[in-house]
């Protein structure tokens, strides 16, 4: 969840900035108004170089923001440990070694990140190190690899491309239609403008939910690889290790929200979530995926 939480929010970041920056220096005035074609063009630079972007930054940031310390020369078993299980599982997933580290939350979690599979990073809380079993924690690891060796970044790179391009394409459309046509007249360009910003926004929204949906898919996958590259039990270990922490015991369904995890949450946070429910991945795995 923190690789993608990282990738989106760094990209909606940037979106604004450039949204901002184009009608400040009157760069949406070059995109007369029925000219499709060429507002299309526009969109998509814009659409996939932010993707791209955040894609290029997402090693960098995931350093600084989660406070990784990166083993380059383990210091204890454990930081060997966590190494050695990470370049075994690289070499049989077939992809370059990535960069591995550790680092400080109480939470159990874990992350893989990077422009390409073969210079990625791959991250472990030390709350999952010391809440999991190794055969546990080894699945986990092999999700995260197996997040790399699918090109999932990438992947939602691309996707979040497409994405961008049309939330910037049919925004400065609603703008045009709402401003009653781009002639110059002051007036009219205002009205453009705060239109424009507004659906940049709900748009932006509505496409996090695809974007969401197809991280919710790729999970499915991502477990297998934890399953083969570690063991089926450990994998389902691990999310049942998740499921009890996300689920507090003792707390019946109407008070889960209340506890300090959360409960199941509304349609509206689970159209927003990147992962499918932990009792989805749980089955799945249990109906045979990883034998």
């Amino acid at each position: 969840m923190l690789r993608l939480v990282m990738f989106l929010g760094t990209n909606a970041a940037i979106m604004l900035v450039f949204s901002i920056t184009s009608k400040l220096l009157g760069i949406d005035r070059y995109m007369g108004s029925g000219n499709y074609q060429s507002l299309l063009l526009f969109s998509a630079c814009a659409g996939f170089i932010g993707a791209f972007i955040s894609l290029a930054m997402s090693k960098s940031m995931a350093k600084r923001g989660m406070g990784v310390q990166v083993i380059d020369q383990p210091s204890n078993e454990t930081e060997a440990w966590v190494q050695q299980t990470v370049f075994r599982q690289a070499d049989m997933a077939g992809i370059g070694r990535p960069e591995v580290g550790i680092f400080n939350s109480t939470s159990p979690n874990a992350f893989a990140t990077g422009m390409n599979k073969n210079n990625a990073l791959v991250a472990v809380s030390t709350g999952l190190l010391a809440a999991m079993s190794r055969e546990e924690a080894e699945a986990v690891l092999g999700h995260e690899v197996g997040h790399v060796a699918s090109g999932d970044m990438v992947t939602m790179g691309l996707v979040q491309g497409v994405l961008n391009t049309f939330v910037v394409f049919f925004a400065r459309i609603i703008g045009q239609i709402a401003g009653g046509g781009r002639d110059g007249q002051r007036g009219n360009m205002m009205i453009y403008y705060a239109v424009s910003m507004a659906a940049e926004m709900v748009l932006g929204i509505l496409a996090s939910f695809i974007a969401a949906w197809f991280s919710r898919r790729r999970e499915f996958v991502a477990d297998r690889a934890g399953a083969e590259l570690g063991s089926r039990q450990g994998m389902i270990g691990a999310l049942k290790a998740l499921q009890r922490v996300h689920d507090p015991v003792g707390l019946p369904d109407e008070m889960a929200a209340f506890g300090i995890l959360g409960g199941k949450g509304s349609l509206m946070q689970k159209l927003a979530s990147t992962h499918p429910p932990l009792e989805d991945r749980i089955a799945a795995l249990e109906a045979g995926w990883g034998k």
